[in-house]
């Protein structure tokens, strides 16, 4: 299928910005350091206080177990949970399992859409290489 012009603007709106990339950046490089130390194997608890204390380390602006509201057709039903919510524009989600399945995915991309951010990384720890693990997923 060709991509018309049209398409070609539409998609380069959807492309985080570099603020964005610069955090994203930033965490990959952090979740790297969590994952050569303590290696696959933990609970998604443990990476999670590991990456929370690699963010302050490197002084990266996060907030943990970041609360949204879910709403229908403009009233409050529930509430979700990111993660990490880094510098206001990052949503990062954490799993420490044997494969990462499509319902992980769908829960990013309900984040997304929720929030209206335009950048989730999907990250699962329980990989030998943790560069397998990683999963950028852009709101389109």
């Amino acid at each position: 299928m060709e991509m018309n012009r049209q398409d070609a603007k539409n998609a380069k709106k959807r492309e985080p910005s570099e603020e964005v990339d610069r955090f994203a950046y930033a965490v990959i490089g952090a979740a790297i350091e969590v994952h050569r130390v303590l290696g696959p194997g933990f609970l998604e608890s443990v990476y999670h206080q590991a990456l929370k204390l690699e963010f302050q380390m490197r002084g990266i602006p996060h907030t943990s177990k970041h609360r949204v509201a879910v709403t229908y057709k403009g009233y409050q039903v529930g509430e979700g949970e990111l993660d990490f919510l880094v510098g206001d524009v990052l949503i990062v989600e954490l799993k420490a399992v044997e494969k990462l399945a499509p319902i992980h995915e769908a829960q990013v991309i309900s984040y997304l859409k929720m929030t209206n951010h335009p950048l989730a990384l999907l990250i699962n720890f329980n990989v030998p290489v943790l560069k397998e693990g990683i999963k950028r997923i852009i709101l389109s």
